[in-house]
């Protein structure tokens, strides 16, 4: 005797994506360390070299000022941006304070680019007040401790967030206070609270100061 199962019709809807806008202001300093083009220059020579690369290597003299220079995310049209990923990642980290799943969080957040990194392709969220300044701190890696130089924006820096987010998961109430959440508790860049490898420097905190 064989077993009848039952037929079930599967609807899948169209999504419902809506965008907020976000404008932010820091209430602690931005810090700004991306992957310079140098240093990229010599890890490629360094994987094309192989097993030969650690013989008689020197050490290569640091050019501090040119270090901070491709610390900072500039656009193709020239202006100072941060990493778009840097709000996504922030607001999917911060659905573990309010239950939500992380992995469902991925699907129903996304940031709105401005423009695009004009070395590597960044999507970037543009700065629109604050001058980046050189900032120089020594950094613990492992075992050893080393200077580095990167740009730093003081408090009061802002930019304007546009955030397209999964209306049937979220309201724009709750990406608002996913928003509060991360400039409060979460931050973004150098330093911040919820930094992978420290507890940070209370550095990339804002404050939101408006909404549509």
């Amino acid at each position: 005797m064989t077993k009848k199962t039952k037929e079930q019709d599967v609807v899948v809807q169209a999504p419902n994506l809506q965008t907020g806008v976000f404008y932010i202001r820091g209430t602690s300093p931005y810090v700004q360390c991306a992957f310079s083009k140098k240093a990229r220059e010599i890890m490629r020579k360094q994987q094309e070299a192989g097993s030969t690369s650690r013989k008689n290597k020197a050490k290569i003299a640091k050019d501090f000022q040119a270090a901070y220079e491709q610390s900072m995310h500039v656009s193709t049209e020239g202006w100072n941006g941060i990493p778009a990923p840097a709000f996504r990642n922030a607001m999917v980290s911060a659905c573990r304070l309010v239950g939500f799943a992380m992995t469902r969080a991925k699907l129903c957040v996304f940031i709105e680019p401005d423009g695009f990194d004009a070395y590597d392709g960044t999507p970037l969220v543009r700065i629109v007040k604050g001058e980046p300044k050189y900032a120089e701190h020594a950094v613990r890696i492992q075992q050893t401790t080393d200077l580095r130089a990167r740009a730093m924006w003081d408090p009061g820096w802002e930019a304007t967030v546009r955030v397209r987010f999964d209306a049937d998961q979220f309201t724009l109430e709750d990406v608002g206070n996913l928003m509060l959440r991360i400039g409060m508790q979460v931050g973004i860049g150098e330093g911040r609270p919820d930094s992978r490898t420290s507890c940070g420097m209370g550095w990339g905190l804002f404050e939101l100061i408006g909404k549509e």
